[in-house]
């Protein structure tokens, strides 16, 4: 809270926001429950000294009283922004709307549980024609300026009006078509600059107004679309797969952009304290060079890099190792963060639990016991929720007949066995008939939630093991392969090809999760139990109850 008088703290709107890295402590106490988990852990990652950029969060009641006011902003919203980008202004000896040395931030969201990926996030917030001069100077990048120019009218079709992609989409492909290129990495700052133009052109036509230039205008939509996206399709969805309750709502983080698309020691990335999969105490990364966390979580771009990050900034490598060992000592289980590197210099965006499959999860727990991290009776909490006489990895006996059709990413171990389905829609009638789908997909798509929770595996053509999606798919434990080059669609005559062969929708065929493989046909597979893991938690159990 900002003021000290009792009476005058409960009347002001500003005591629903707290600061995170603005140079001061923050007055009042946080919890998850009024930042959300993702800003709450933000802070408690700043207070042991990991780098995070300085940020302002909006806290879960104003969410709250946006859908009591039936999806109306609550009043003196604009205002309290403006007050706490002023301590970011403070912190960053930036200017949100200067036309010198401008101030561009994002709008995260962030429920009081982990919800990865199901709600929406607007990037590069406070770039406009006023301001692409000041941010050309500041950064000496035209690049990186017309990128995130791009970036920010295509999020706000999407996100703040609920546009499709695919005009935008259509544009890029143009453009790089244009400029004789293979892809949007390939275009120069001329390219993107044209192209910005286009999806201005294109934002006015499909919205039917232009795109606001006014950066607190920006933020005030961008904000209220965060709220707005609580009530979305597939976060209605995780929540009812989860049984979550439906009245927490979602904090708003407003944070100082740092910017992964800054050139070739510039990245974005996702990593892992230990294999989500397996397990195994191992930093499990993707990466992407000159890139903004969006491509590689959202499922829409593979993540090719995590091997050159060692190689080119192995510095970066090493302080990941470093910020691994130091959430885990902080959070006390293994644990899932983002982070940007600018111009070589590492920044952490958010740190949560990894989802992870059984497998890992019984693993994680007996060695955490073991390293002294947690107590027997932390891991048996942990592990209450899963039926441990069904932990088990399924792998393929080979033979001579078994014919490889592809090979992809590994983003969930085992084995899964059952029919193309070529959309959610499908693989959900396929369960319901009781018969085993495999989801194919161009990407993983957080929006096929329902699809991914009622298929027994998931196999796509681009993104990573850490979009969100695969993370979602490796929570419900599903066999997921990811980045299939080979794969391509014939959506008309509802097919895939794999090998250069067809297979029509309806087709069996398997996936095999170790070996990140692509089976024709259904496979004979064994059956793997963690015995000794197993015991060994009988054994805590025992002990429990004669405590």
């Amino acid at each position: 809270m900002t003021a000290s008088d009792p009476e005058r703290a409960r009347n002001d709107p500003r005591r629903q926001t707290f600061l995170i890295g603005c140079g001061a402590p923050a007055p009042g106490t946080p919890t998850p429950d009024l930042l959300g988990f993702k800003a709450y852990n933000l802070w408690r990652m700043e207070c042991v000294g990991l780098r995070v950029p300085p940020a302002f969060v909006v806290e879960t009641g104003f969410c709250r009283d946006y859908f009591a006011r039936d999806r109306s902003a609550p009043p003196g919203l604009r205002e309290v922004l403006a007050a706490r980008v002023r301590d970011l202004e403070r912190a960053s000896g930036l200017t949100l709307g200067s036309a010198r040395r401008p101030l561009l931030v994002s709008v995260r969201s962030g429920a009081p549980v982990s919800m990865p990926g199901m709600m929406e996030t607007v990037l590069d917030i406070g770039i406009g024609e006023a301001t692409v001069p000041g941010l050309l100077r500041l950064t000496g990048n035209p690049r990186l300026v017309w990128d995130s120019y791009r970036r920010l009218v295509q999020s706000f079709a999407e996100v703040v009006h609920g546009l499709s992609a695919q005009p935008f989409e259509a544009a890029l492909a143009a453009r790089i078509r244009d400029a004789a290129v293979a892809s949007l990495r390939d275009l120069d700052f001329q390219g993107l600059r044209a192209l910005t133009r286009d999806y201005l052109e294109l934002f006015e036509e499909q919205v039917g107004k232009p795109f606001p230039q006014q950066p607190i205008d920006q933020l005030e939509a961008a904000v209220v679309a965060v709220w707005a996206s609580w009530e979305g399709a597939k976060a209605r969805e995780y929540r009812r797969l989860h049984a979550l309750s439906d009245d927490l709502g979602t904090a708003a983080t407003v944070q100082q952009m740092v910017f992964g698309n800054a050139g070739g020691t510039s990245g974005a990335g996702v990593a892992f304290t230990r294999d989500p999969a397996s397990g195994e105490r191992v930093l499990y990364v993707d990466f992407m060079f000159n890139a903004q966390g969006e491509d590689v979580v959202s499922g829409r771009h593979r993540a090719p890099d995590s091997e050159r990050l060692a190689a080119i900034l192995p510095q970066v490598h090493a302080e990941l190792r470093t910020v691994a060992d130091h959430l885990e000592r902080e959070f006390r289980d293994m644990q899932e963060f983002e982070f940007t590197v600018q111009d070589g210099r590492l920044f952490l965006l958010q740190a949560r639990s990894g989802k992870r499959t059984p497998w890992a999860a019984v693993r994680i727990a007996v060695d955490q016991v073991d390293e002294g991290l947690i107590t027997e009776p932390d891991a048996l909490d942990r592990l209450a929720a899963i039926d441990l006489a069904r932990v088990e990895r399924r792998r393929v006996v080979r033979s001579d007949a078994t014919r490889v059709l592809g090979r992809a990413v590994s983003a969930g171990a085992g084995v899964a066995v059952g029919e193309i389905a070529l959309d959610a829609e499908r693989a959900q009638e396929l369960a319901a008939a009781g018969r085993a789908a495999i989801l194919v997909r161009e990407n993983t798509a957080t929006e096929d939630i329902a699809g991914i929770a009622a298929a027994a595996g998931i196999l796509t053509a681009s993104g990573g093991r850490t979009s969100h999606a695969a993370v979602v798919a490796r929570q419900l434990d599903k066999v997921c392969l990811v980045g299939c080059e080979a794969l391509a669609f014939d959506l008309g005559h509802r097919r895939c090809s794999l090998g250069g062969e067809w297979l029509a929708e309806g087709t069996i065929i398997s996936l095999d999760g170790h070996a990140g493989e692509v089976l024709a046909g259904a496979v004979e597979v064994e059956i793997e139990k963690p015995v000794e893991s197993l015991r060994r938690i009988a054994d805590w159990r025992v002990m429990a109850r004669a405590a």
